[in-house]
């Protein structure tokens, strides 16, 4: 298991003491080789006081390579997207905000509109480490975009070596309007030790062909739906949320301005050791963004972790043309990078929504 070192190199001690080892410079972290970390390493960071947070951690929020983040009680809406550049996100907030928001008992975020959300957590990372953001699957396929900011920070969704600081999120929901609350998960982190090298990319086409259920392809954002309870599992009607589409010979119209929700004509599998990203395709072979919610844990799709034929659901949104989309085009690739070693459980186990998935939205809907 990866643990904090000291410089003469013993193990570190977790203890009864406040005193934060990576705020003092005295530890180290060391890890088996470069690459993600796994679960156990970011229980590890989380005892050690690298990762905290203002109320306790949820006992499944930490992924097989992931922790998951969770929204607090205090927000703003804002007129523009930004990044803070050389002052801290509260600091320049203020030259955005339109009002502020208060979470608790539950908030309306309006398509079409921007918000920054204080998240519970907190980082402070010590010596090679870094971290990256992604929304979760769950938030990719209701079309809700978020995007990671950090004080001083110059990207969106990337935490720099050595951050110490709090952490917010970019919340521009897009086809629906969603109810969030204090502890909504909307997105996810990773945490990488050195830098992992990238182990293969793989291309991935879309699934268009007649195999699914009733002939549907895919399906539609409806644009003028209700409600979507982000913390409500199996809790809405698909019917009133999207339009299943069918393709006629192998292909399919995308619309500027609609969202979709496709699938992948191949199988993905994650190997247990390692963890992949889906990455939006070139520009210049499709006019067209696919999956917001980009990250895959190690396991998903594998015969070990019972998910063998997990397909990938794809979230597309085409730009300023129409775009016909056939049947087997490659529309994103997968980039594989190692974990620093096998985590202690996979994806899947004790239940997922996603493993073993076809085509399929978000676990808000009936199915």
């Amino acid at each position: 298991m990866l643990a904090p070192q000291p410089a003469g190199g013993k193990p570190f001690q977790l203890d009864d003491s406040p005193v934060n080892p990576w705020k003092t410079g005295t530890m180290t972290f060391d890890a088996p080789r470069p690459g993600i970390l796994p679960c156990q390493a970011i229980d590890t960071l989380i005892a050690a006081g690298a990762v905290t947070s203002d109320t306790p951690f949820d006992a499944d929020q930490v992924q097989p390579a992931s922790l998951d983040l969770r929204l607090s009680d205090r927000g703003w809406r804002v007129r523009a997207s930004f990044l803070p550049g050389e002052r801290t996100v509260e600091t320049r907030i203020q030259d955005v905000v339109m009002h502020t928001i208060d979470l608790d008992g539950g908030a309306v975020l309006e398509k079409g509109c921007v918000y920054i959300v204080k998240l519970q957590e907190r980082l402070s990372l010590p010596p090679g480490v870094v971290a990256r953001a992604n929304p979760k699957s769950s938030t990719g396929r209701v079309d809700v975009f978020v995007r990671l900011m950090t004080d001083r920070g110059a990207t969106f969704d990337d935490v720099a070596e050595g951050y110490d600081g709090p952490l917010y999120l970019e919340i521009a929901p897009q086809t629906f309007s969603v109810l969030v609350r204090p502890g909504t998960r909307l997105n996810q982190l990773r945490l990488k030790a050195g830098e992992p090298p990238r182990l293969e990319t793989r291309s991935v086409g879309v699934d268009l062909a007649f195999e699914n259920d009733g002939g549907i392809v895919g399906y539609r954002g409806r644009r003028h739906a209700g409600l979507i309870d982000l913390d409500k599992v199996a809790g809405h009607d698909p019917a009133d949320f999207w339009e299943p589409l069918r393709a006629q010979r192998g292909e399919l119209m995308l619309d500027p301005g609609e969202f979709y929700i496709l699938a992948s004509r191949e199988a993905v599998e994650i190997p247990v050791d390692q963890a992949a990203e889906m990455t939006p395709i070139d520009p210049s072979v499709g006019e067209f963004r696919v999956h917001y919610a980009g990250f895959f844990d190690p396991g998903f799709g594998t015969d070990e972790a019972h998910g063998a034929g997990s397909k990938g659901v794809l979230e597309v949104r085409t730009h300023d043309t129409p775009f016909m989309l056939e049947h087997g085009q490659i529309v994103a690739r997968l980039v594989y990078e190692p974990l620093t070693e096998r985590p202690d459980r996979l994806y899947g186990e004790g239940g997922s929504h996603y493993q073993s998935q076809g085509l399929k939205l978000s676990k808000h809907f009936r199915a």
